[in-house]
């Protein structure tokens, strides 16, 4: 039988309550960290990094136990480096799927009514302990008939219905921060919901995983150095997926490397322009290539496993990734601009002049190499013009790309820590010229193309580079006006939490009553009730003596 905590876990109500009460806690200990510290020292910042610290461990706990949808938000935070700080994404980086392995009992059930026979119809052996456990489902080595050694895919136990009510409870967490937060405010929260939603509910129907591998096998058919799983289809059902099984190691497992003399070099240019490809033409896209999903074989092939999460480069995309280049190749900043514009990159009240400011002299500093010589007060200085520019900027990461930024930046920390000398320029350099078409495209611009397109990313100094992949903005709450919006979002959330409590009273009230305590009941909802009085009345004080 299951126990509480597991019958809990299949309930909506106390799911969207963990959901929503983790929006609500950590937005509240962030308003009142920086409502108590006005002054950023380096006690402060300490202090700081050991309170997000905490939240991270308290929601890997949490997406650990639940699983569903807090494990994959959790992967997906952990990549994102433009707006989560970094003790964050140290924490969460470990989030891989990181779920307790389900009972043999269930998956030999699963398969057997999926397949409508006994396991031993088709298989000759079956190992009874998975290989991999993952939020959606659970990996079996196994042994066809033939000799065959497969991996077999098992759906969970009611995973469809744990994610579908993650999604209502997303929702809820959505709503809190557009409300709460001045993230909330700067980005398309409702356009970011719904691609999370697009391809999470995708994930769930491994028939569309199926199809998802038979379109990459077919893709890279031709290229040696990248093998795709085949599929047995005719196992193949809406919850079971059964592939060829891989021999092979993690691509950064170095000491599998040295063994086998396997170069990371050449590893690293095999990842980088089989993603590159994706990345730059239109078509689908590997969206979640973490180490795991990325094996090599002993003879130096890279496979690729778990088309699970996929999404799509558009025709149109491509579009603006030739125009953004190609204004930064003839300095046409009002170009990239306008570019970014329609790529949804910029709400409609940013400051275009100073974003294109901002732009040119990025690019100038790039362009002379000044990141090798720049003194470290110069670099604060800078440091503090983007903090500023950023914090000030609706600037947003558009939610149709949210997922190519997410891959894109894996596949880039997988690069340098598999070789770190890598040389993006180099390697950048044919991808680009066949981007652009060619010869008859690229034959009056290619010099220019290849100047410095990938230079910078290169010139940057490591310090630079650490912080450029630090989303902690270091905002300072030290004016006035900023201290009393604070204050005022503060005590809206107290107001808002308090009326989700009411709700709650109500509940126990009905839940006593109903039980022939109505006292209790009562007292519990005009303790709510009370609590909100003291809210609205210390808010409309606080109000009137700033006026």
């Amino acid at each position: 039988m299951l126990g509480v905590g597991n019958t809990l876990k299949f309930n909506l109500f106390y799911r969207c309550f963990i959901f929503v009460w983790l929006a609500v806690k950590f937005i509240s200990q962030i308003y009142l960290f920086h409502l108590r510290h006005r002054i950023w020292d380096q006690r402060t910042r300490i202090k700081w990094n050991s309170l997000l610290e905490r939240q991270a461990k308290e929601y890997r706990e949490k997406a650990v136990r639940l699983g569903g949808v807090l494990i994959k938000v959790g992967q997906f935070m952990s990549t994102r480096a433009d707006f989560m700080p970094e003790v964050f994404i140290k924490e969460l980086s470990g989030l891989v799927d990181k779920v307790p392995p389900m009972s043999f009992d269930y998956a030999k059930n699963l398969l057997e009514q999926e397949w409508g026979t006994e396991l031993d119809t088709h298989l000759q052996s079956i190992e009874t302990s998975s290989v991999a456990s993952a939020s959606i489902g659970e990996v079996y080595q196994a042994e066809l008939h033939d000799g065959s050694s497969v991996a077999i895919k098992v759906q969970r136990y009611r995973v469809d219905d744990i994610f579908h009510m993650d999604f209502k409870a997303l929702k809820l967490v959505f709503r809190v921060i557009s409300l709460f937060t001045s993230f909330g405010k700067k980005a398309d929260l409702n356009a970011l919901y719904n691609e999370l939603i697009q391809v999470m509910d995708k994930e769930l129907d491994f028939e569309q995983e199926l199809a998802y591998g038979a379109y990459f096998r077919d893709r890279y058919a031709e290229n040696n150095s990248i093998h795709i799983p085949a599929y047995y289809e005719r196992l193949c059902t809406k919850r079971v997926l059964v592939m060829e099984w891989i021999d092979g190691a993690k691509v950064t497992d170095f000491t599998y490397l040295n063994e086998h003399n396997i170069s990371p070099e050449l590893l690293a240019k095999r990842l980088f322009d089989f993603y590159l490809d994706q990345f730059m033409n239109h078509g689908y896209f590997h969206a979640d290539p973490h180490a795991g999903n990325i094996l090599v074989q002993q003879d130096g092939t890279i496979s690729i496993i778990d088309f699970g999460m996929v999404s799509d480069v558009r025709k149109q995309d491509t579009l603006y990734f030739k125009k953004i280049i190609q204004g930064l190749i003839v300095n046409d900043y009002d170009t990239i601009i306008e570019t970014m514009d329609e790529m949804n990159f910029i709400l409609p009240n940013a400051d275009r002049k100073k974003l294109k400011k901002m732009i040119r002299k990025t690019i100038e500093i790039y362009e002379s190499g000044s990141f090798r010589n720049m003194d470290s007060q110069a670099m604060d200085q800078l440091k503090e013009d983007l903090r500023v520019f950023i914090n000030e900027q609706p600037i947003q990461v558009s939610a149709d790309y949210a997922y190519l930024g997410r891959a894109a930046s894996i596949i880039l920390g997988i690069l340098v820590h598999l070789y770190p000398e890598i040389d993006i320029e180099k390697m950048a350099k044919p991808k680009i010229k066949q981007f652009f078409g060619g010869k008859n495209l690229t034959d009056s611009i290619y010099k220019e193309i290849v100047k410095d397109t990938a230079k910078p990313i290169l010139s940057y100094p490591r310090a630079m580079l650490n912080w450029l992949e630090n989303g902690e903005k270091d905002r300072q709450w030290e004016k006035e006006q900023q201290h009393t919006h604070l204050m005022h979002h503060f005590f809206l959330l107290l107001e808002g939490v308090n009326v989700l409590l009411i709700f709650a009273g109500f509940v126990a009230f009905a839940y006593f009553t109903f039980h022939s305590l109505p006292l209790i009941g009562g007292t519990i909802l005009g303790i709510f009730l009370v609590s909100l009085a003291l809210i609205l009345r210390k808010h409309y004080k606080f109000i009137k003596l700033r006026k």
